[in-house]
C-alpha cells in the first residue's frame, strides 16, 4: 500500500540555471561578462610540476630525488615515477651517484 501523497520535498538541482540578467548584454550586443574577462591582464601561464622536474634535471649538476620532492610537492615514488614518464617520452635520463645520494640529469632532450 503505496502512499499517494508525498512529504519529501522537490529535488532541486547542483547548480541552479543562470538567469538571463546575469549576463546582461549593451547595446552592442557583447555580454558584460565578455566585456570583463577582456579587461583582466593575461595571466602567464603557470609551468607545471612536470615542466618543472624537467627543467631541474636540464641543470648541468641535475637534481636529487630530495630536490625533485620539495620542488614539487609530490612523494618520492611519484617523483620517480614522472622521471619515468619522462624517459616514456624520449628523454635520455642519467641517474649517478655522488656520496651515495643519487642525481638524475637529463643528457639528450626528447625530439620535438
Amino acid at each position: 500500500m503505496t502512499n499517494t501523497k508525498s512529504n519529501k520535498r522537490p529535488r532541486r538541482m547542483a547548480r541552479e540555471p543562470q538567469s538571463d540578467t546575469s549576463a546582461a548584454s549593451d547595446e552592442t550586443g557583447a555580454s558584460t561578462m565578455s566585456l570583463e574577462r577582456e579587461a583582466r591582464p593575461s595571466q602567464q601561464k603557470r609551468p607545471s610540476k612536470a615542466e618543472t622536474v624537467l627543467t631541474m634535471l636540464k641543470r648541468p649538476e641535475g637534481a636529487t630525488l630530495d630536490e625533485l620532492v620539495a620542488a614539487t610537492g609530490w612523494l618520492p615514488h611519484t617523483t620517480r615515477a614522472a622521471i619515468t614518464g619522462l624517459k616514456k617520452r624520449g628523454h635520455q635520463i642519467t641517474r649517478t651517484k655522488v656520496d651515495g645520494v643519487s642525481r638524475y640529469s637529463v643528457t639528450e632532450s626528447a625530439p620535438q
